[in-house]
């Protein structure tokens, strides 16, 4: 395997179950923003399970960049776009997006990464578009499980800007946008989807 293309332990595991929630949520024709994209497996499996999907990965660290552009390289995939150097904080691609997908983001940022993500969702979502979210978050102020506790105890060790989100504040940020709340769904290892959509 050629050394840029890099291999997420955690992508492996969850690309299928978020592939399944984003089947249910989008149309099979749609255009989609990944914001900070990683390595770029959850593009090439998304892209190749529904080839009306044009897929738009993004990341602001040139070695995931390479990775992304390895991994399309290596998949031939059509409907995979070149990664954009994308900072959500710095500014928002034109669009406009069916959907906006942040997997694994929002714990690992800070905060006005989300604030800024949400805006940008707001401002270039078709009326109706999802933004889908995937993580641990805190549920009424609590942890979900023990192990989400020390996971956000330990990225808060690494950055103190960093850690699990409160669901209700995720949820209250995206409605200053015009994003409204769609449905939640219990992911394995103790993550959640969280699709919001677009209104008008």
């Amino acid at each position: 395997m050629s050394a840029a293309r890099l291999k997420s332990p955690a992508a492996g595991r969850n690309r299928q179950p978020i592939l399944e929630v984003l089947q249910q949520v989008l149309p099979t024709e749609a255009r989609v923003l990944e914001v900070a994209s990683g390595s770029g497996e959850h593009g090439v499996h998304c892209a190749a399970a529904m080839p009306g999907w044009r897929w738009q990965p993004s990341d602001p660290n040139p070695h995931a960049r390479a990775s992304i552009d390895a991994w399309r390289e290596h998949s031939g995939l059509c409907n995979l776009q070149a990664p954009l150097a994308l900072d959500v904080t710095l500014s928002c691609p034109p669009g406009p997006f069916d959907a906006v997908v942040a997997i694994n983001l929002i714990h690992i940022s800070p905060w006005e990464v989300t604030e800024a993500l949400m805006a940008c969702a707001g401002q270039r979502l078709t009326p109706g578009g999802v933004l889908y979210l995937y993580g641990p978050y805190r549920r009424d102020g609590r942890h979900t499980s023990p192990s989400n506790a020390a996971f956000d105890a330990d990225l808060k060790a690494r950055d103190p800007r960093w850690g699990v989100r409160d669901l209700e504040t995720v949820v209250a940020e995206a409605e200053r946008h015009g994003l409204r709340l769609s449905r939640v769904v219990a992911m394995p290892a103790n993550n959640l989807s969280v699709v919001l959509r677009r209104g008008g």
